[in-house]
């Protein structure tokens, strides 16, 4: 595998429509099937175009206050937790807050998962989560028929099961909803359109379908995608901003000014978020939640300094790498969110920051992503001031998400 770092190198092989490499997801695709992160070529199309309306932002919009809720009933927690003295580590109750949102935005299913963690399906996606995680990391796991005798691969199987039957039960019941709400304006009057709704109305050039497994493919990757790359997200901001007060301050100043005596975020407020969403962007440039992905080239591809590579070849970009490239950025240890000032933003290259990737197969749900870490941290800090555990600083770790191996803890302080 040849790596890249250089937004030239980034540009080129971004602007193809090249597949990824089975080597990078084929442990997740026993359980999320082939949807949008593993299929290629006029498929991949096909379910690109249908799933882009899910997206829209009059969809996006409802999901706000369902980001909203799922975040205090979070806060609500840290609140008890925070009365012995102890830092509180974030990334388990982040994970379950979007694992949460993703629940109600995606199916509208009321999960419970933050308070209740004896759900099956939160438990099966939780195991999912970590064993991809762990055989990723464990090289002789990596031969399928080690894994399948293992202990792992049993639990594996085990929680893939059940994952399977829940979105197949979900679906099912969604279908024979619709089916009796025949008029599609009987949809509408649901409190928001959800993505399993778009999904099941979806119909291709030809009026047909998509089938089962594209439905539970697609309601999985939905699931695998949503949760853990927003969670990571969502924890190293909060990471950043307890390691930087002064910005902490300015962020929870603006949010201050913008929604006045709210304790929820409305849709208006979000594009409002001048100076917090360069911190977030800041964040996700020295934190990306994706640190790296990869490309198998379909045919030769050419850079912009004449050097080649044959087709088959398998080319990684590290987005880590090239979000800390000192040619690219200035001082790239250095938090700063000046930097995507609208000033010096214009003077770079666009493809030099691509924590969602860029092209043809970019991130379809970085809007919603970026909607639910604006959510989270503004109602964090309005209710918190955060300060880093100096005795737990994170140790970074690249798995299918950037990770802390000692987890994230930060001390919590309830503001008046």
């Amino acid at each position: 595998v040849l790596f890249i770092s250089h937004p030239d190198y980034a540009k080129a092989l971004l602007g193809r429509g090249d597949p990824k490499p089975d080597f990078a997801y084929n442990f997740v695709v026993p359980w999320i099937g082939n949807g949008l992160l593993v299929l290629s070529g006029q498929k991949w199309f096909q379910h690109r175009r249908l799933l882009t309306p899910a997206f829209h932002y009059d969809i996006l919009k409802p999901y706000v206050k369902l980001v909203s809720d799922c975040t205090n009933i979070m806060l609500d927690k840290w609140e008890k937790l925070i009365s012995n003295g102890n830092s509180v580590e974030l990334f388990e109750h982040v994970s379950l807050m979007t694992l949460d949102t993703i629940m109600k935005s995606a199916f509208s299913y009321e999960s419970n998962c933050q308070t209740n963690r004896d759900n099956s399906y939160i438990k099966a996606v939780y195991e999912l989560s970590y064993l991809t995680d762990f055989r990723q990391r464990c090289f002789p796991y990596h031969n399928d028929f080690i894994f399948y005798f293992s202990p792992h691969g049993f639990r594996f199987r085990k929680a893939c099961k059940i994952a399977h039957h829940h979105t197949e039960t979900v679906i099912q019941k969604r279908k024979e909803f619709l089916k009796r709400e025949k008029e599609s304006e009987k949809i509408q009057k649901k409190r928001h359109l959800d993505f399993l709704d778009i999904l099941l109305c979806s119909r291709d050039e030809n009026g047909k379908e998509l089938s089962d497994a594209d439905l539970r493919a697609e309601v999985d990757t939905f699931m695998f995608e949503g949760h853990d790359t927003t969670a990571s997200g969502v924890s190293w901001i909060l990471y950043s901003m307890a390691k930087y007060p002064e910005h902490q301050e300015k962020c929870r100043q603006e949010i201050k000014e913008i929604v006045g005596d709210r304790n929820t975020i409305e849709w208006d407020d979000l594009n409002k978020m001048t100076y917090t969403t360069m911190c977030i962007k800041e964040s996700l440039r020295m934190y990306p939640p994706v640190p790296g992905i990869g490309r198998m080239l379909e045919k030769p591809i050419t850079f912009i300094d004449g050097r080649t590579l044959p087709a088959g070849s398998r080319v990684g970009l590290s987005i880590y790498a090239l979000h800390m490239n000192p040619n690219v950025w200035s001082n790239p240890e250095v938090f700063d969110p000046q930097r995507f000032s609208p000033e010096n933003t214009s003077n770079r290259s666009p493809h030099a920051f691509l924590p969602f990737a860029a092209g043809s197969r970019n991130c379809i749900g970085q809007n919603f992503a970026m909607n639910e870490m604006k959510v989270a941290l503004a109602l964090t800090l309005l209710r918190f001031k955060l300060f880093p555990d100096e005795s737990k600083v994170p140790i970074k770790i690249p798995q299918l998400v950037l990770r802390s191996t000692n987890g994230i803890h930060l001390f919590l302080k309830k503001l008046e």
